[in-house]
């Protein structure tokens, strides 16, 4: 499957804000989107044009694909099983996405980026209701839990995670157990529990087009 390989810090910079995909660096002076406030690029620098209405839904779109690591065609799925289920649409399709095992993993402090989360997700150091998946893309579903792999608990954060507790906030729709590096689905994410600033209408108007 394709997959972008290129300096993860370019798309910050691409869509003008901090996506947090680089860890600690994302929250220190040395952020790609601190140090160099214009798009990649030999034109970045160049006086913007006006943005059209598509260009604006076109680029949150793109915003929320990046900021969990989602190829288009897969968005785009999310974004119908989003338009079929009850409720507003656009809520769905953040709330699918942050159900994905990957975003989860990353929410519960295992991980430092979602980068960082799918590669354990992929590596199996993940156990979901004591199995084995290693698919990033699962979604999690209510009272599951996510617990990381005896033999993968070694890692350098995951030592410091048992030890100083979660780092940063955990959303209240999960339950974290540090010390013993597990977590459970409480419930299912809603609108205020997701901090990325996204225009969720603006995709919608993108894919009804």
């Amino acid at each position: 499957m394709a997959r972008y390989t290129d300096s993860v810090c370019r798309q910050c910079r691409r869509e003008g804000e901090k996506l947090f995909l680089k860890g600690d660096r994302c929250y220190s002076a040395k952020c790609a989107v601190i140090k160099r406030h214009t798009p990649p690029g030999q034109h970045g620098q160049a006086r913007q044009r006006k943005q059209s209405e598509y260009g604006i839904q076109l680029r949150e779109k793109q915003k929320c694909r990046r900021a969990y690591g989602v190829l288009e065609s897969q968005f785009r799925k999310y974004y119908e099983m989003a338009a079929n289920m009850r409720g507003a649409t656009g809520e769905n399709l953040l709330s699918l996405c942050e159900r994905r095992l990957d975003n989860v993993v990353y929410r519960l402090g295992f991980a430092d980026s979602r980068p960082m989360a799918r590669q354990m997700v992929n590596h199996s150091h993940i156990l979901v209701d004591g199995k084995k998946v290693n698919i990033p893309s699962y979604l999690v579903k209510a009272g599951q839990v996510i617990t990381v792999r005896e033999g993968s608990r070694d890692m350098e954060n995951l030592k410091e995670l048992k030890e100083q507790g979660a780092a940063k906030p955990v959303p209240k729709w999960l339950d974290m157990d540090a010390a013993n590096l597990t977590g459970k689905i409480a419930a299912m994410p809603q609108r205020d529990d997701i901090d990325l600033t996204i225009e969720e209408h603006l995709i919608v108007e993108y894919y009804s087009r």
